[in-house]
């Protein structure tokens, strides 16, 4: 026992599998001080990566991994691949000039600066050379505008218009019971979410764009608080009625509950602090052992100090 012992000393524990393993198989990272076992990390990046997860940040803190270390990490290549492939979409989707192939199975974007005026693009893969809009983003049609080619493509596949259009306009997901798919406001990449009140704080994978499921707006960490009428749980925001109840009643009832709260912390604070130091100095004066005119001479003069302080302090705080 006492062998096996000496043995596992040299060994660390695993948090991720709770493993005990020799510290050569504990690669260290850049971005933090935090430990994992190189097996427990791998898997842990293929499901990141296999969840088309760009910024991959540690198991155990917020910090996230450096590009070049998931590639050291991953052995897989094609994972490798995917992850570079992800990297570069994030990149080209918050572009403003990138447009994107309309063509079946084609995934190339082609990046369009100035084309305003001149909107013809072409496919720049040797296999596809699709030609499209600009604008529109649709197959290009020189001798129509964009509208027109709209109204023509919408009358060959109106079921096809139709859904574009639901989820373009977010109309789909108020009346979806069990699973919606909206835009993110930024990229427009689809997103589905389960529609049963979970968290409406929501983080585009592709873009990595922080929305609310309910506005989809991009937001901060304030806007659950704010009076936009969306709750951080919730299938649906508040009404209006229940939004002007609110807003009223903050205008109305936060000054009346400030005064509330100064109007009993001031008293509090300026009697409080006198009464509470005279107490301590004469529970000192006793244990001193000091005389009754010297006790009575040092509580006074604490009661004396304590008063001209306490207003200081009480403005301070209020």
């Amino acid at each position: 026992e006492e062998e096996e012992d000496e043995e596992e000393e040299g060994l660390i524990e695993c948090p991720l599998c709770l493993l005990p393993q020799p510290p050569e198989a504990f690669p260290a990272l850049s971005c933090c001080s935090h430990l994992s076992c190189l097996t427990c990390l791998q898997q842990y990046l293929r499901i990141e990566i296999s969840e088309s997860r760009v910024q991959v940040a540690c198991p155990h803190c917020p910090a996230l991994l450096q590009p070049s270390e998931i590639h050291q990490l991953l052995p897989e290549a094609n994972l490798c691949e995917k992850y570079e492939e992800y990297l570069l979409r994030r990149l080209l989707v918050a572009d403003p000039g990138t447009r994107w192939c309309p063509a079946p199975d084609c995934s190339y974007a082609v990046i369009a600066y100035g084309c305003a005026e001149c909107p013809r693009l072409v496919c720049g893969r040797q296999d596809c050379r699709t030609e499209f809009c600009y604008h529109c983003r649709q197959p290009w049609h020189p001798n129509s505008s964009c509208e027109q080619t709209w109204r023509e493509w919408s009358r060959q596949a109106p079921g096809a218009v139709e859904l574009s259009t639901q989820l373009i306009q977010k109309e789909e997901a108020a009346q979806a019971d069990t699973e919606t798919v909206k835009v993110c406001p930024r990229c427009g990449a689809f997103i589905m979410k389960i529609n049963d009140g979970s968290c409406n704080r929501m983080n585009c994978t592709i873009c990595g764009c922080l929305f609310c499921w309910l506005c989809l707006r991009e937001i901060t960490d304030v806007h659950f608080l704010s009076p936009s009428g969306c709750t951080f749980w919730g299938k649906k925001p508040w009404s209006r009625t229940r939004k002007l109840l609110w807003q009223l009643g903050m205008v109305l009832g936060a000054p009346m509950v400030i005064s509330l709260v100064a109007g009993i912390a001031v008293p509090v604070i300026t009697l409080g602090i006198p009464i509470y130091m005279g107490k301590k100095v004469l529970s000192h004066g006793r244990k001193s052992k000091l005389s009754v005119c010297q006790q009575c001479l040092s509580v006074s003069s604490s009661i004396l100090l304590s008063l001209f302080v306490s207003p200081v302090i009480t403005a301070v705080t209020v």
